[in-house]
């Protein structure tokens, strides 16, 4: 290889690397900082201010989180999320049920039966059709944050 074709190719793969999107690791906002941008989450937003896991799910991680969007929280009866907001125990357990301590994408998802909780139940997981997590359909997978990923679901995971 030639002086000129190997600063050529040095060139092209630096280029190359330059235009590639940013990975996760690169994002500046967190999971909580991520999902109030997002606009959408309105309710898990309060409910996790309501159960103090702002401070957790603000560490380092990796986590992974089933975020429900606010229509989600909407098909839960008014006086059953009133209820689970005034349990902190329970909301906690909720919530938790909503997160992996491991920053999983889709794809690795995709390849599972099932995983384990920070909540220490199980979610089990069918991508036969699509992604769908205990049911619940995943909208949106791989929204990166800093300290993990997010894959938004368009319905509140309950623990058994």
């Amino acid at each position: 290889m030639t002086r000129r074709s190997s600063a050529l190719a040095f060139a092209c793969a630096l280029l190359a690397l330059l235009l590639q999107p940013p990975c996760a690791a690169a994002q500046s906002k967190d999971i909580v900082d991520t999902a109030v941008a997002a606009g959408s989450f309105k309710s898990l937003v309060a409910a996790v201010q309501a159960a103090g896991l702002v401070d957790v799910l603000k560490r380092p991680g990796p986590y992974t989180v089933f975020a429900p969007t606010d229509e989600a929280f909407a098909k839960i009866p008014k006086a059953d999320l009133d209820a689970l907001l005034k349990d902190k125990a329970k909301l906690t357990a909720v919530l938790t049920y909503h997160v992996l301590t491991a920053n999983v994408s889709a794809a690795d998802l995709k390849m599972m039966k099932d995983f384990g909780t920070a909540q220490g139940g199980r979610i089990t997981i069918d991508a036969t059709k699509g992604l769908r997590i205990n049911g619940a359909n995943v909208v949106k997978a791989d929204v990166p944050a800093s300290n993990g990923v997010i894959h938004v679901v368009d319905t509140v995971l309950i623990p058994k």
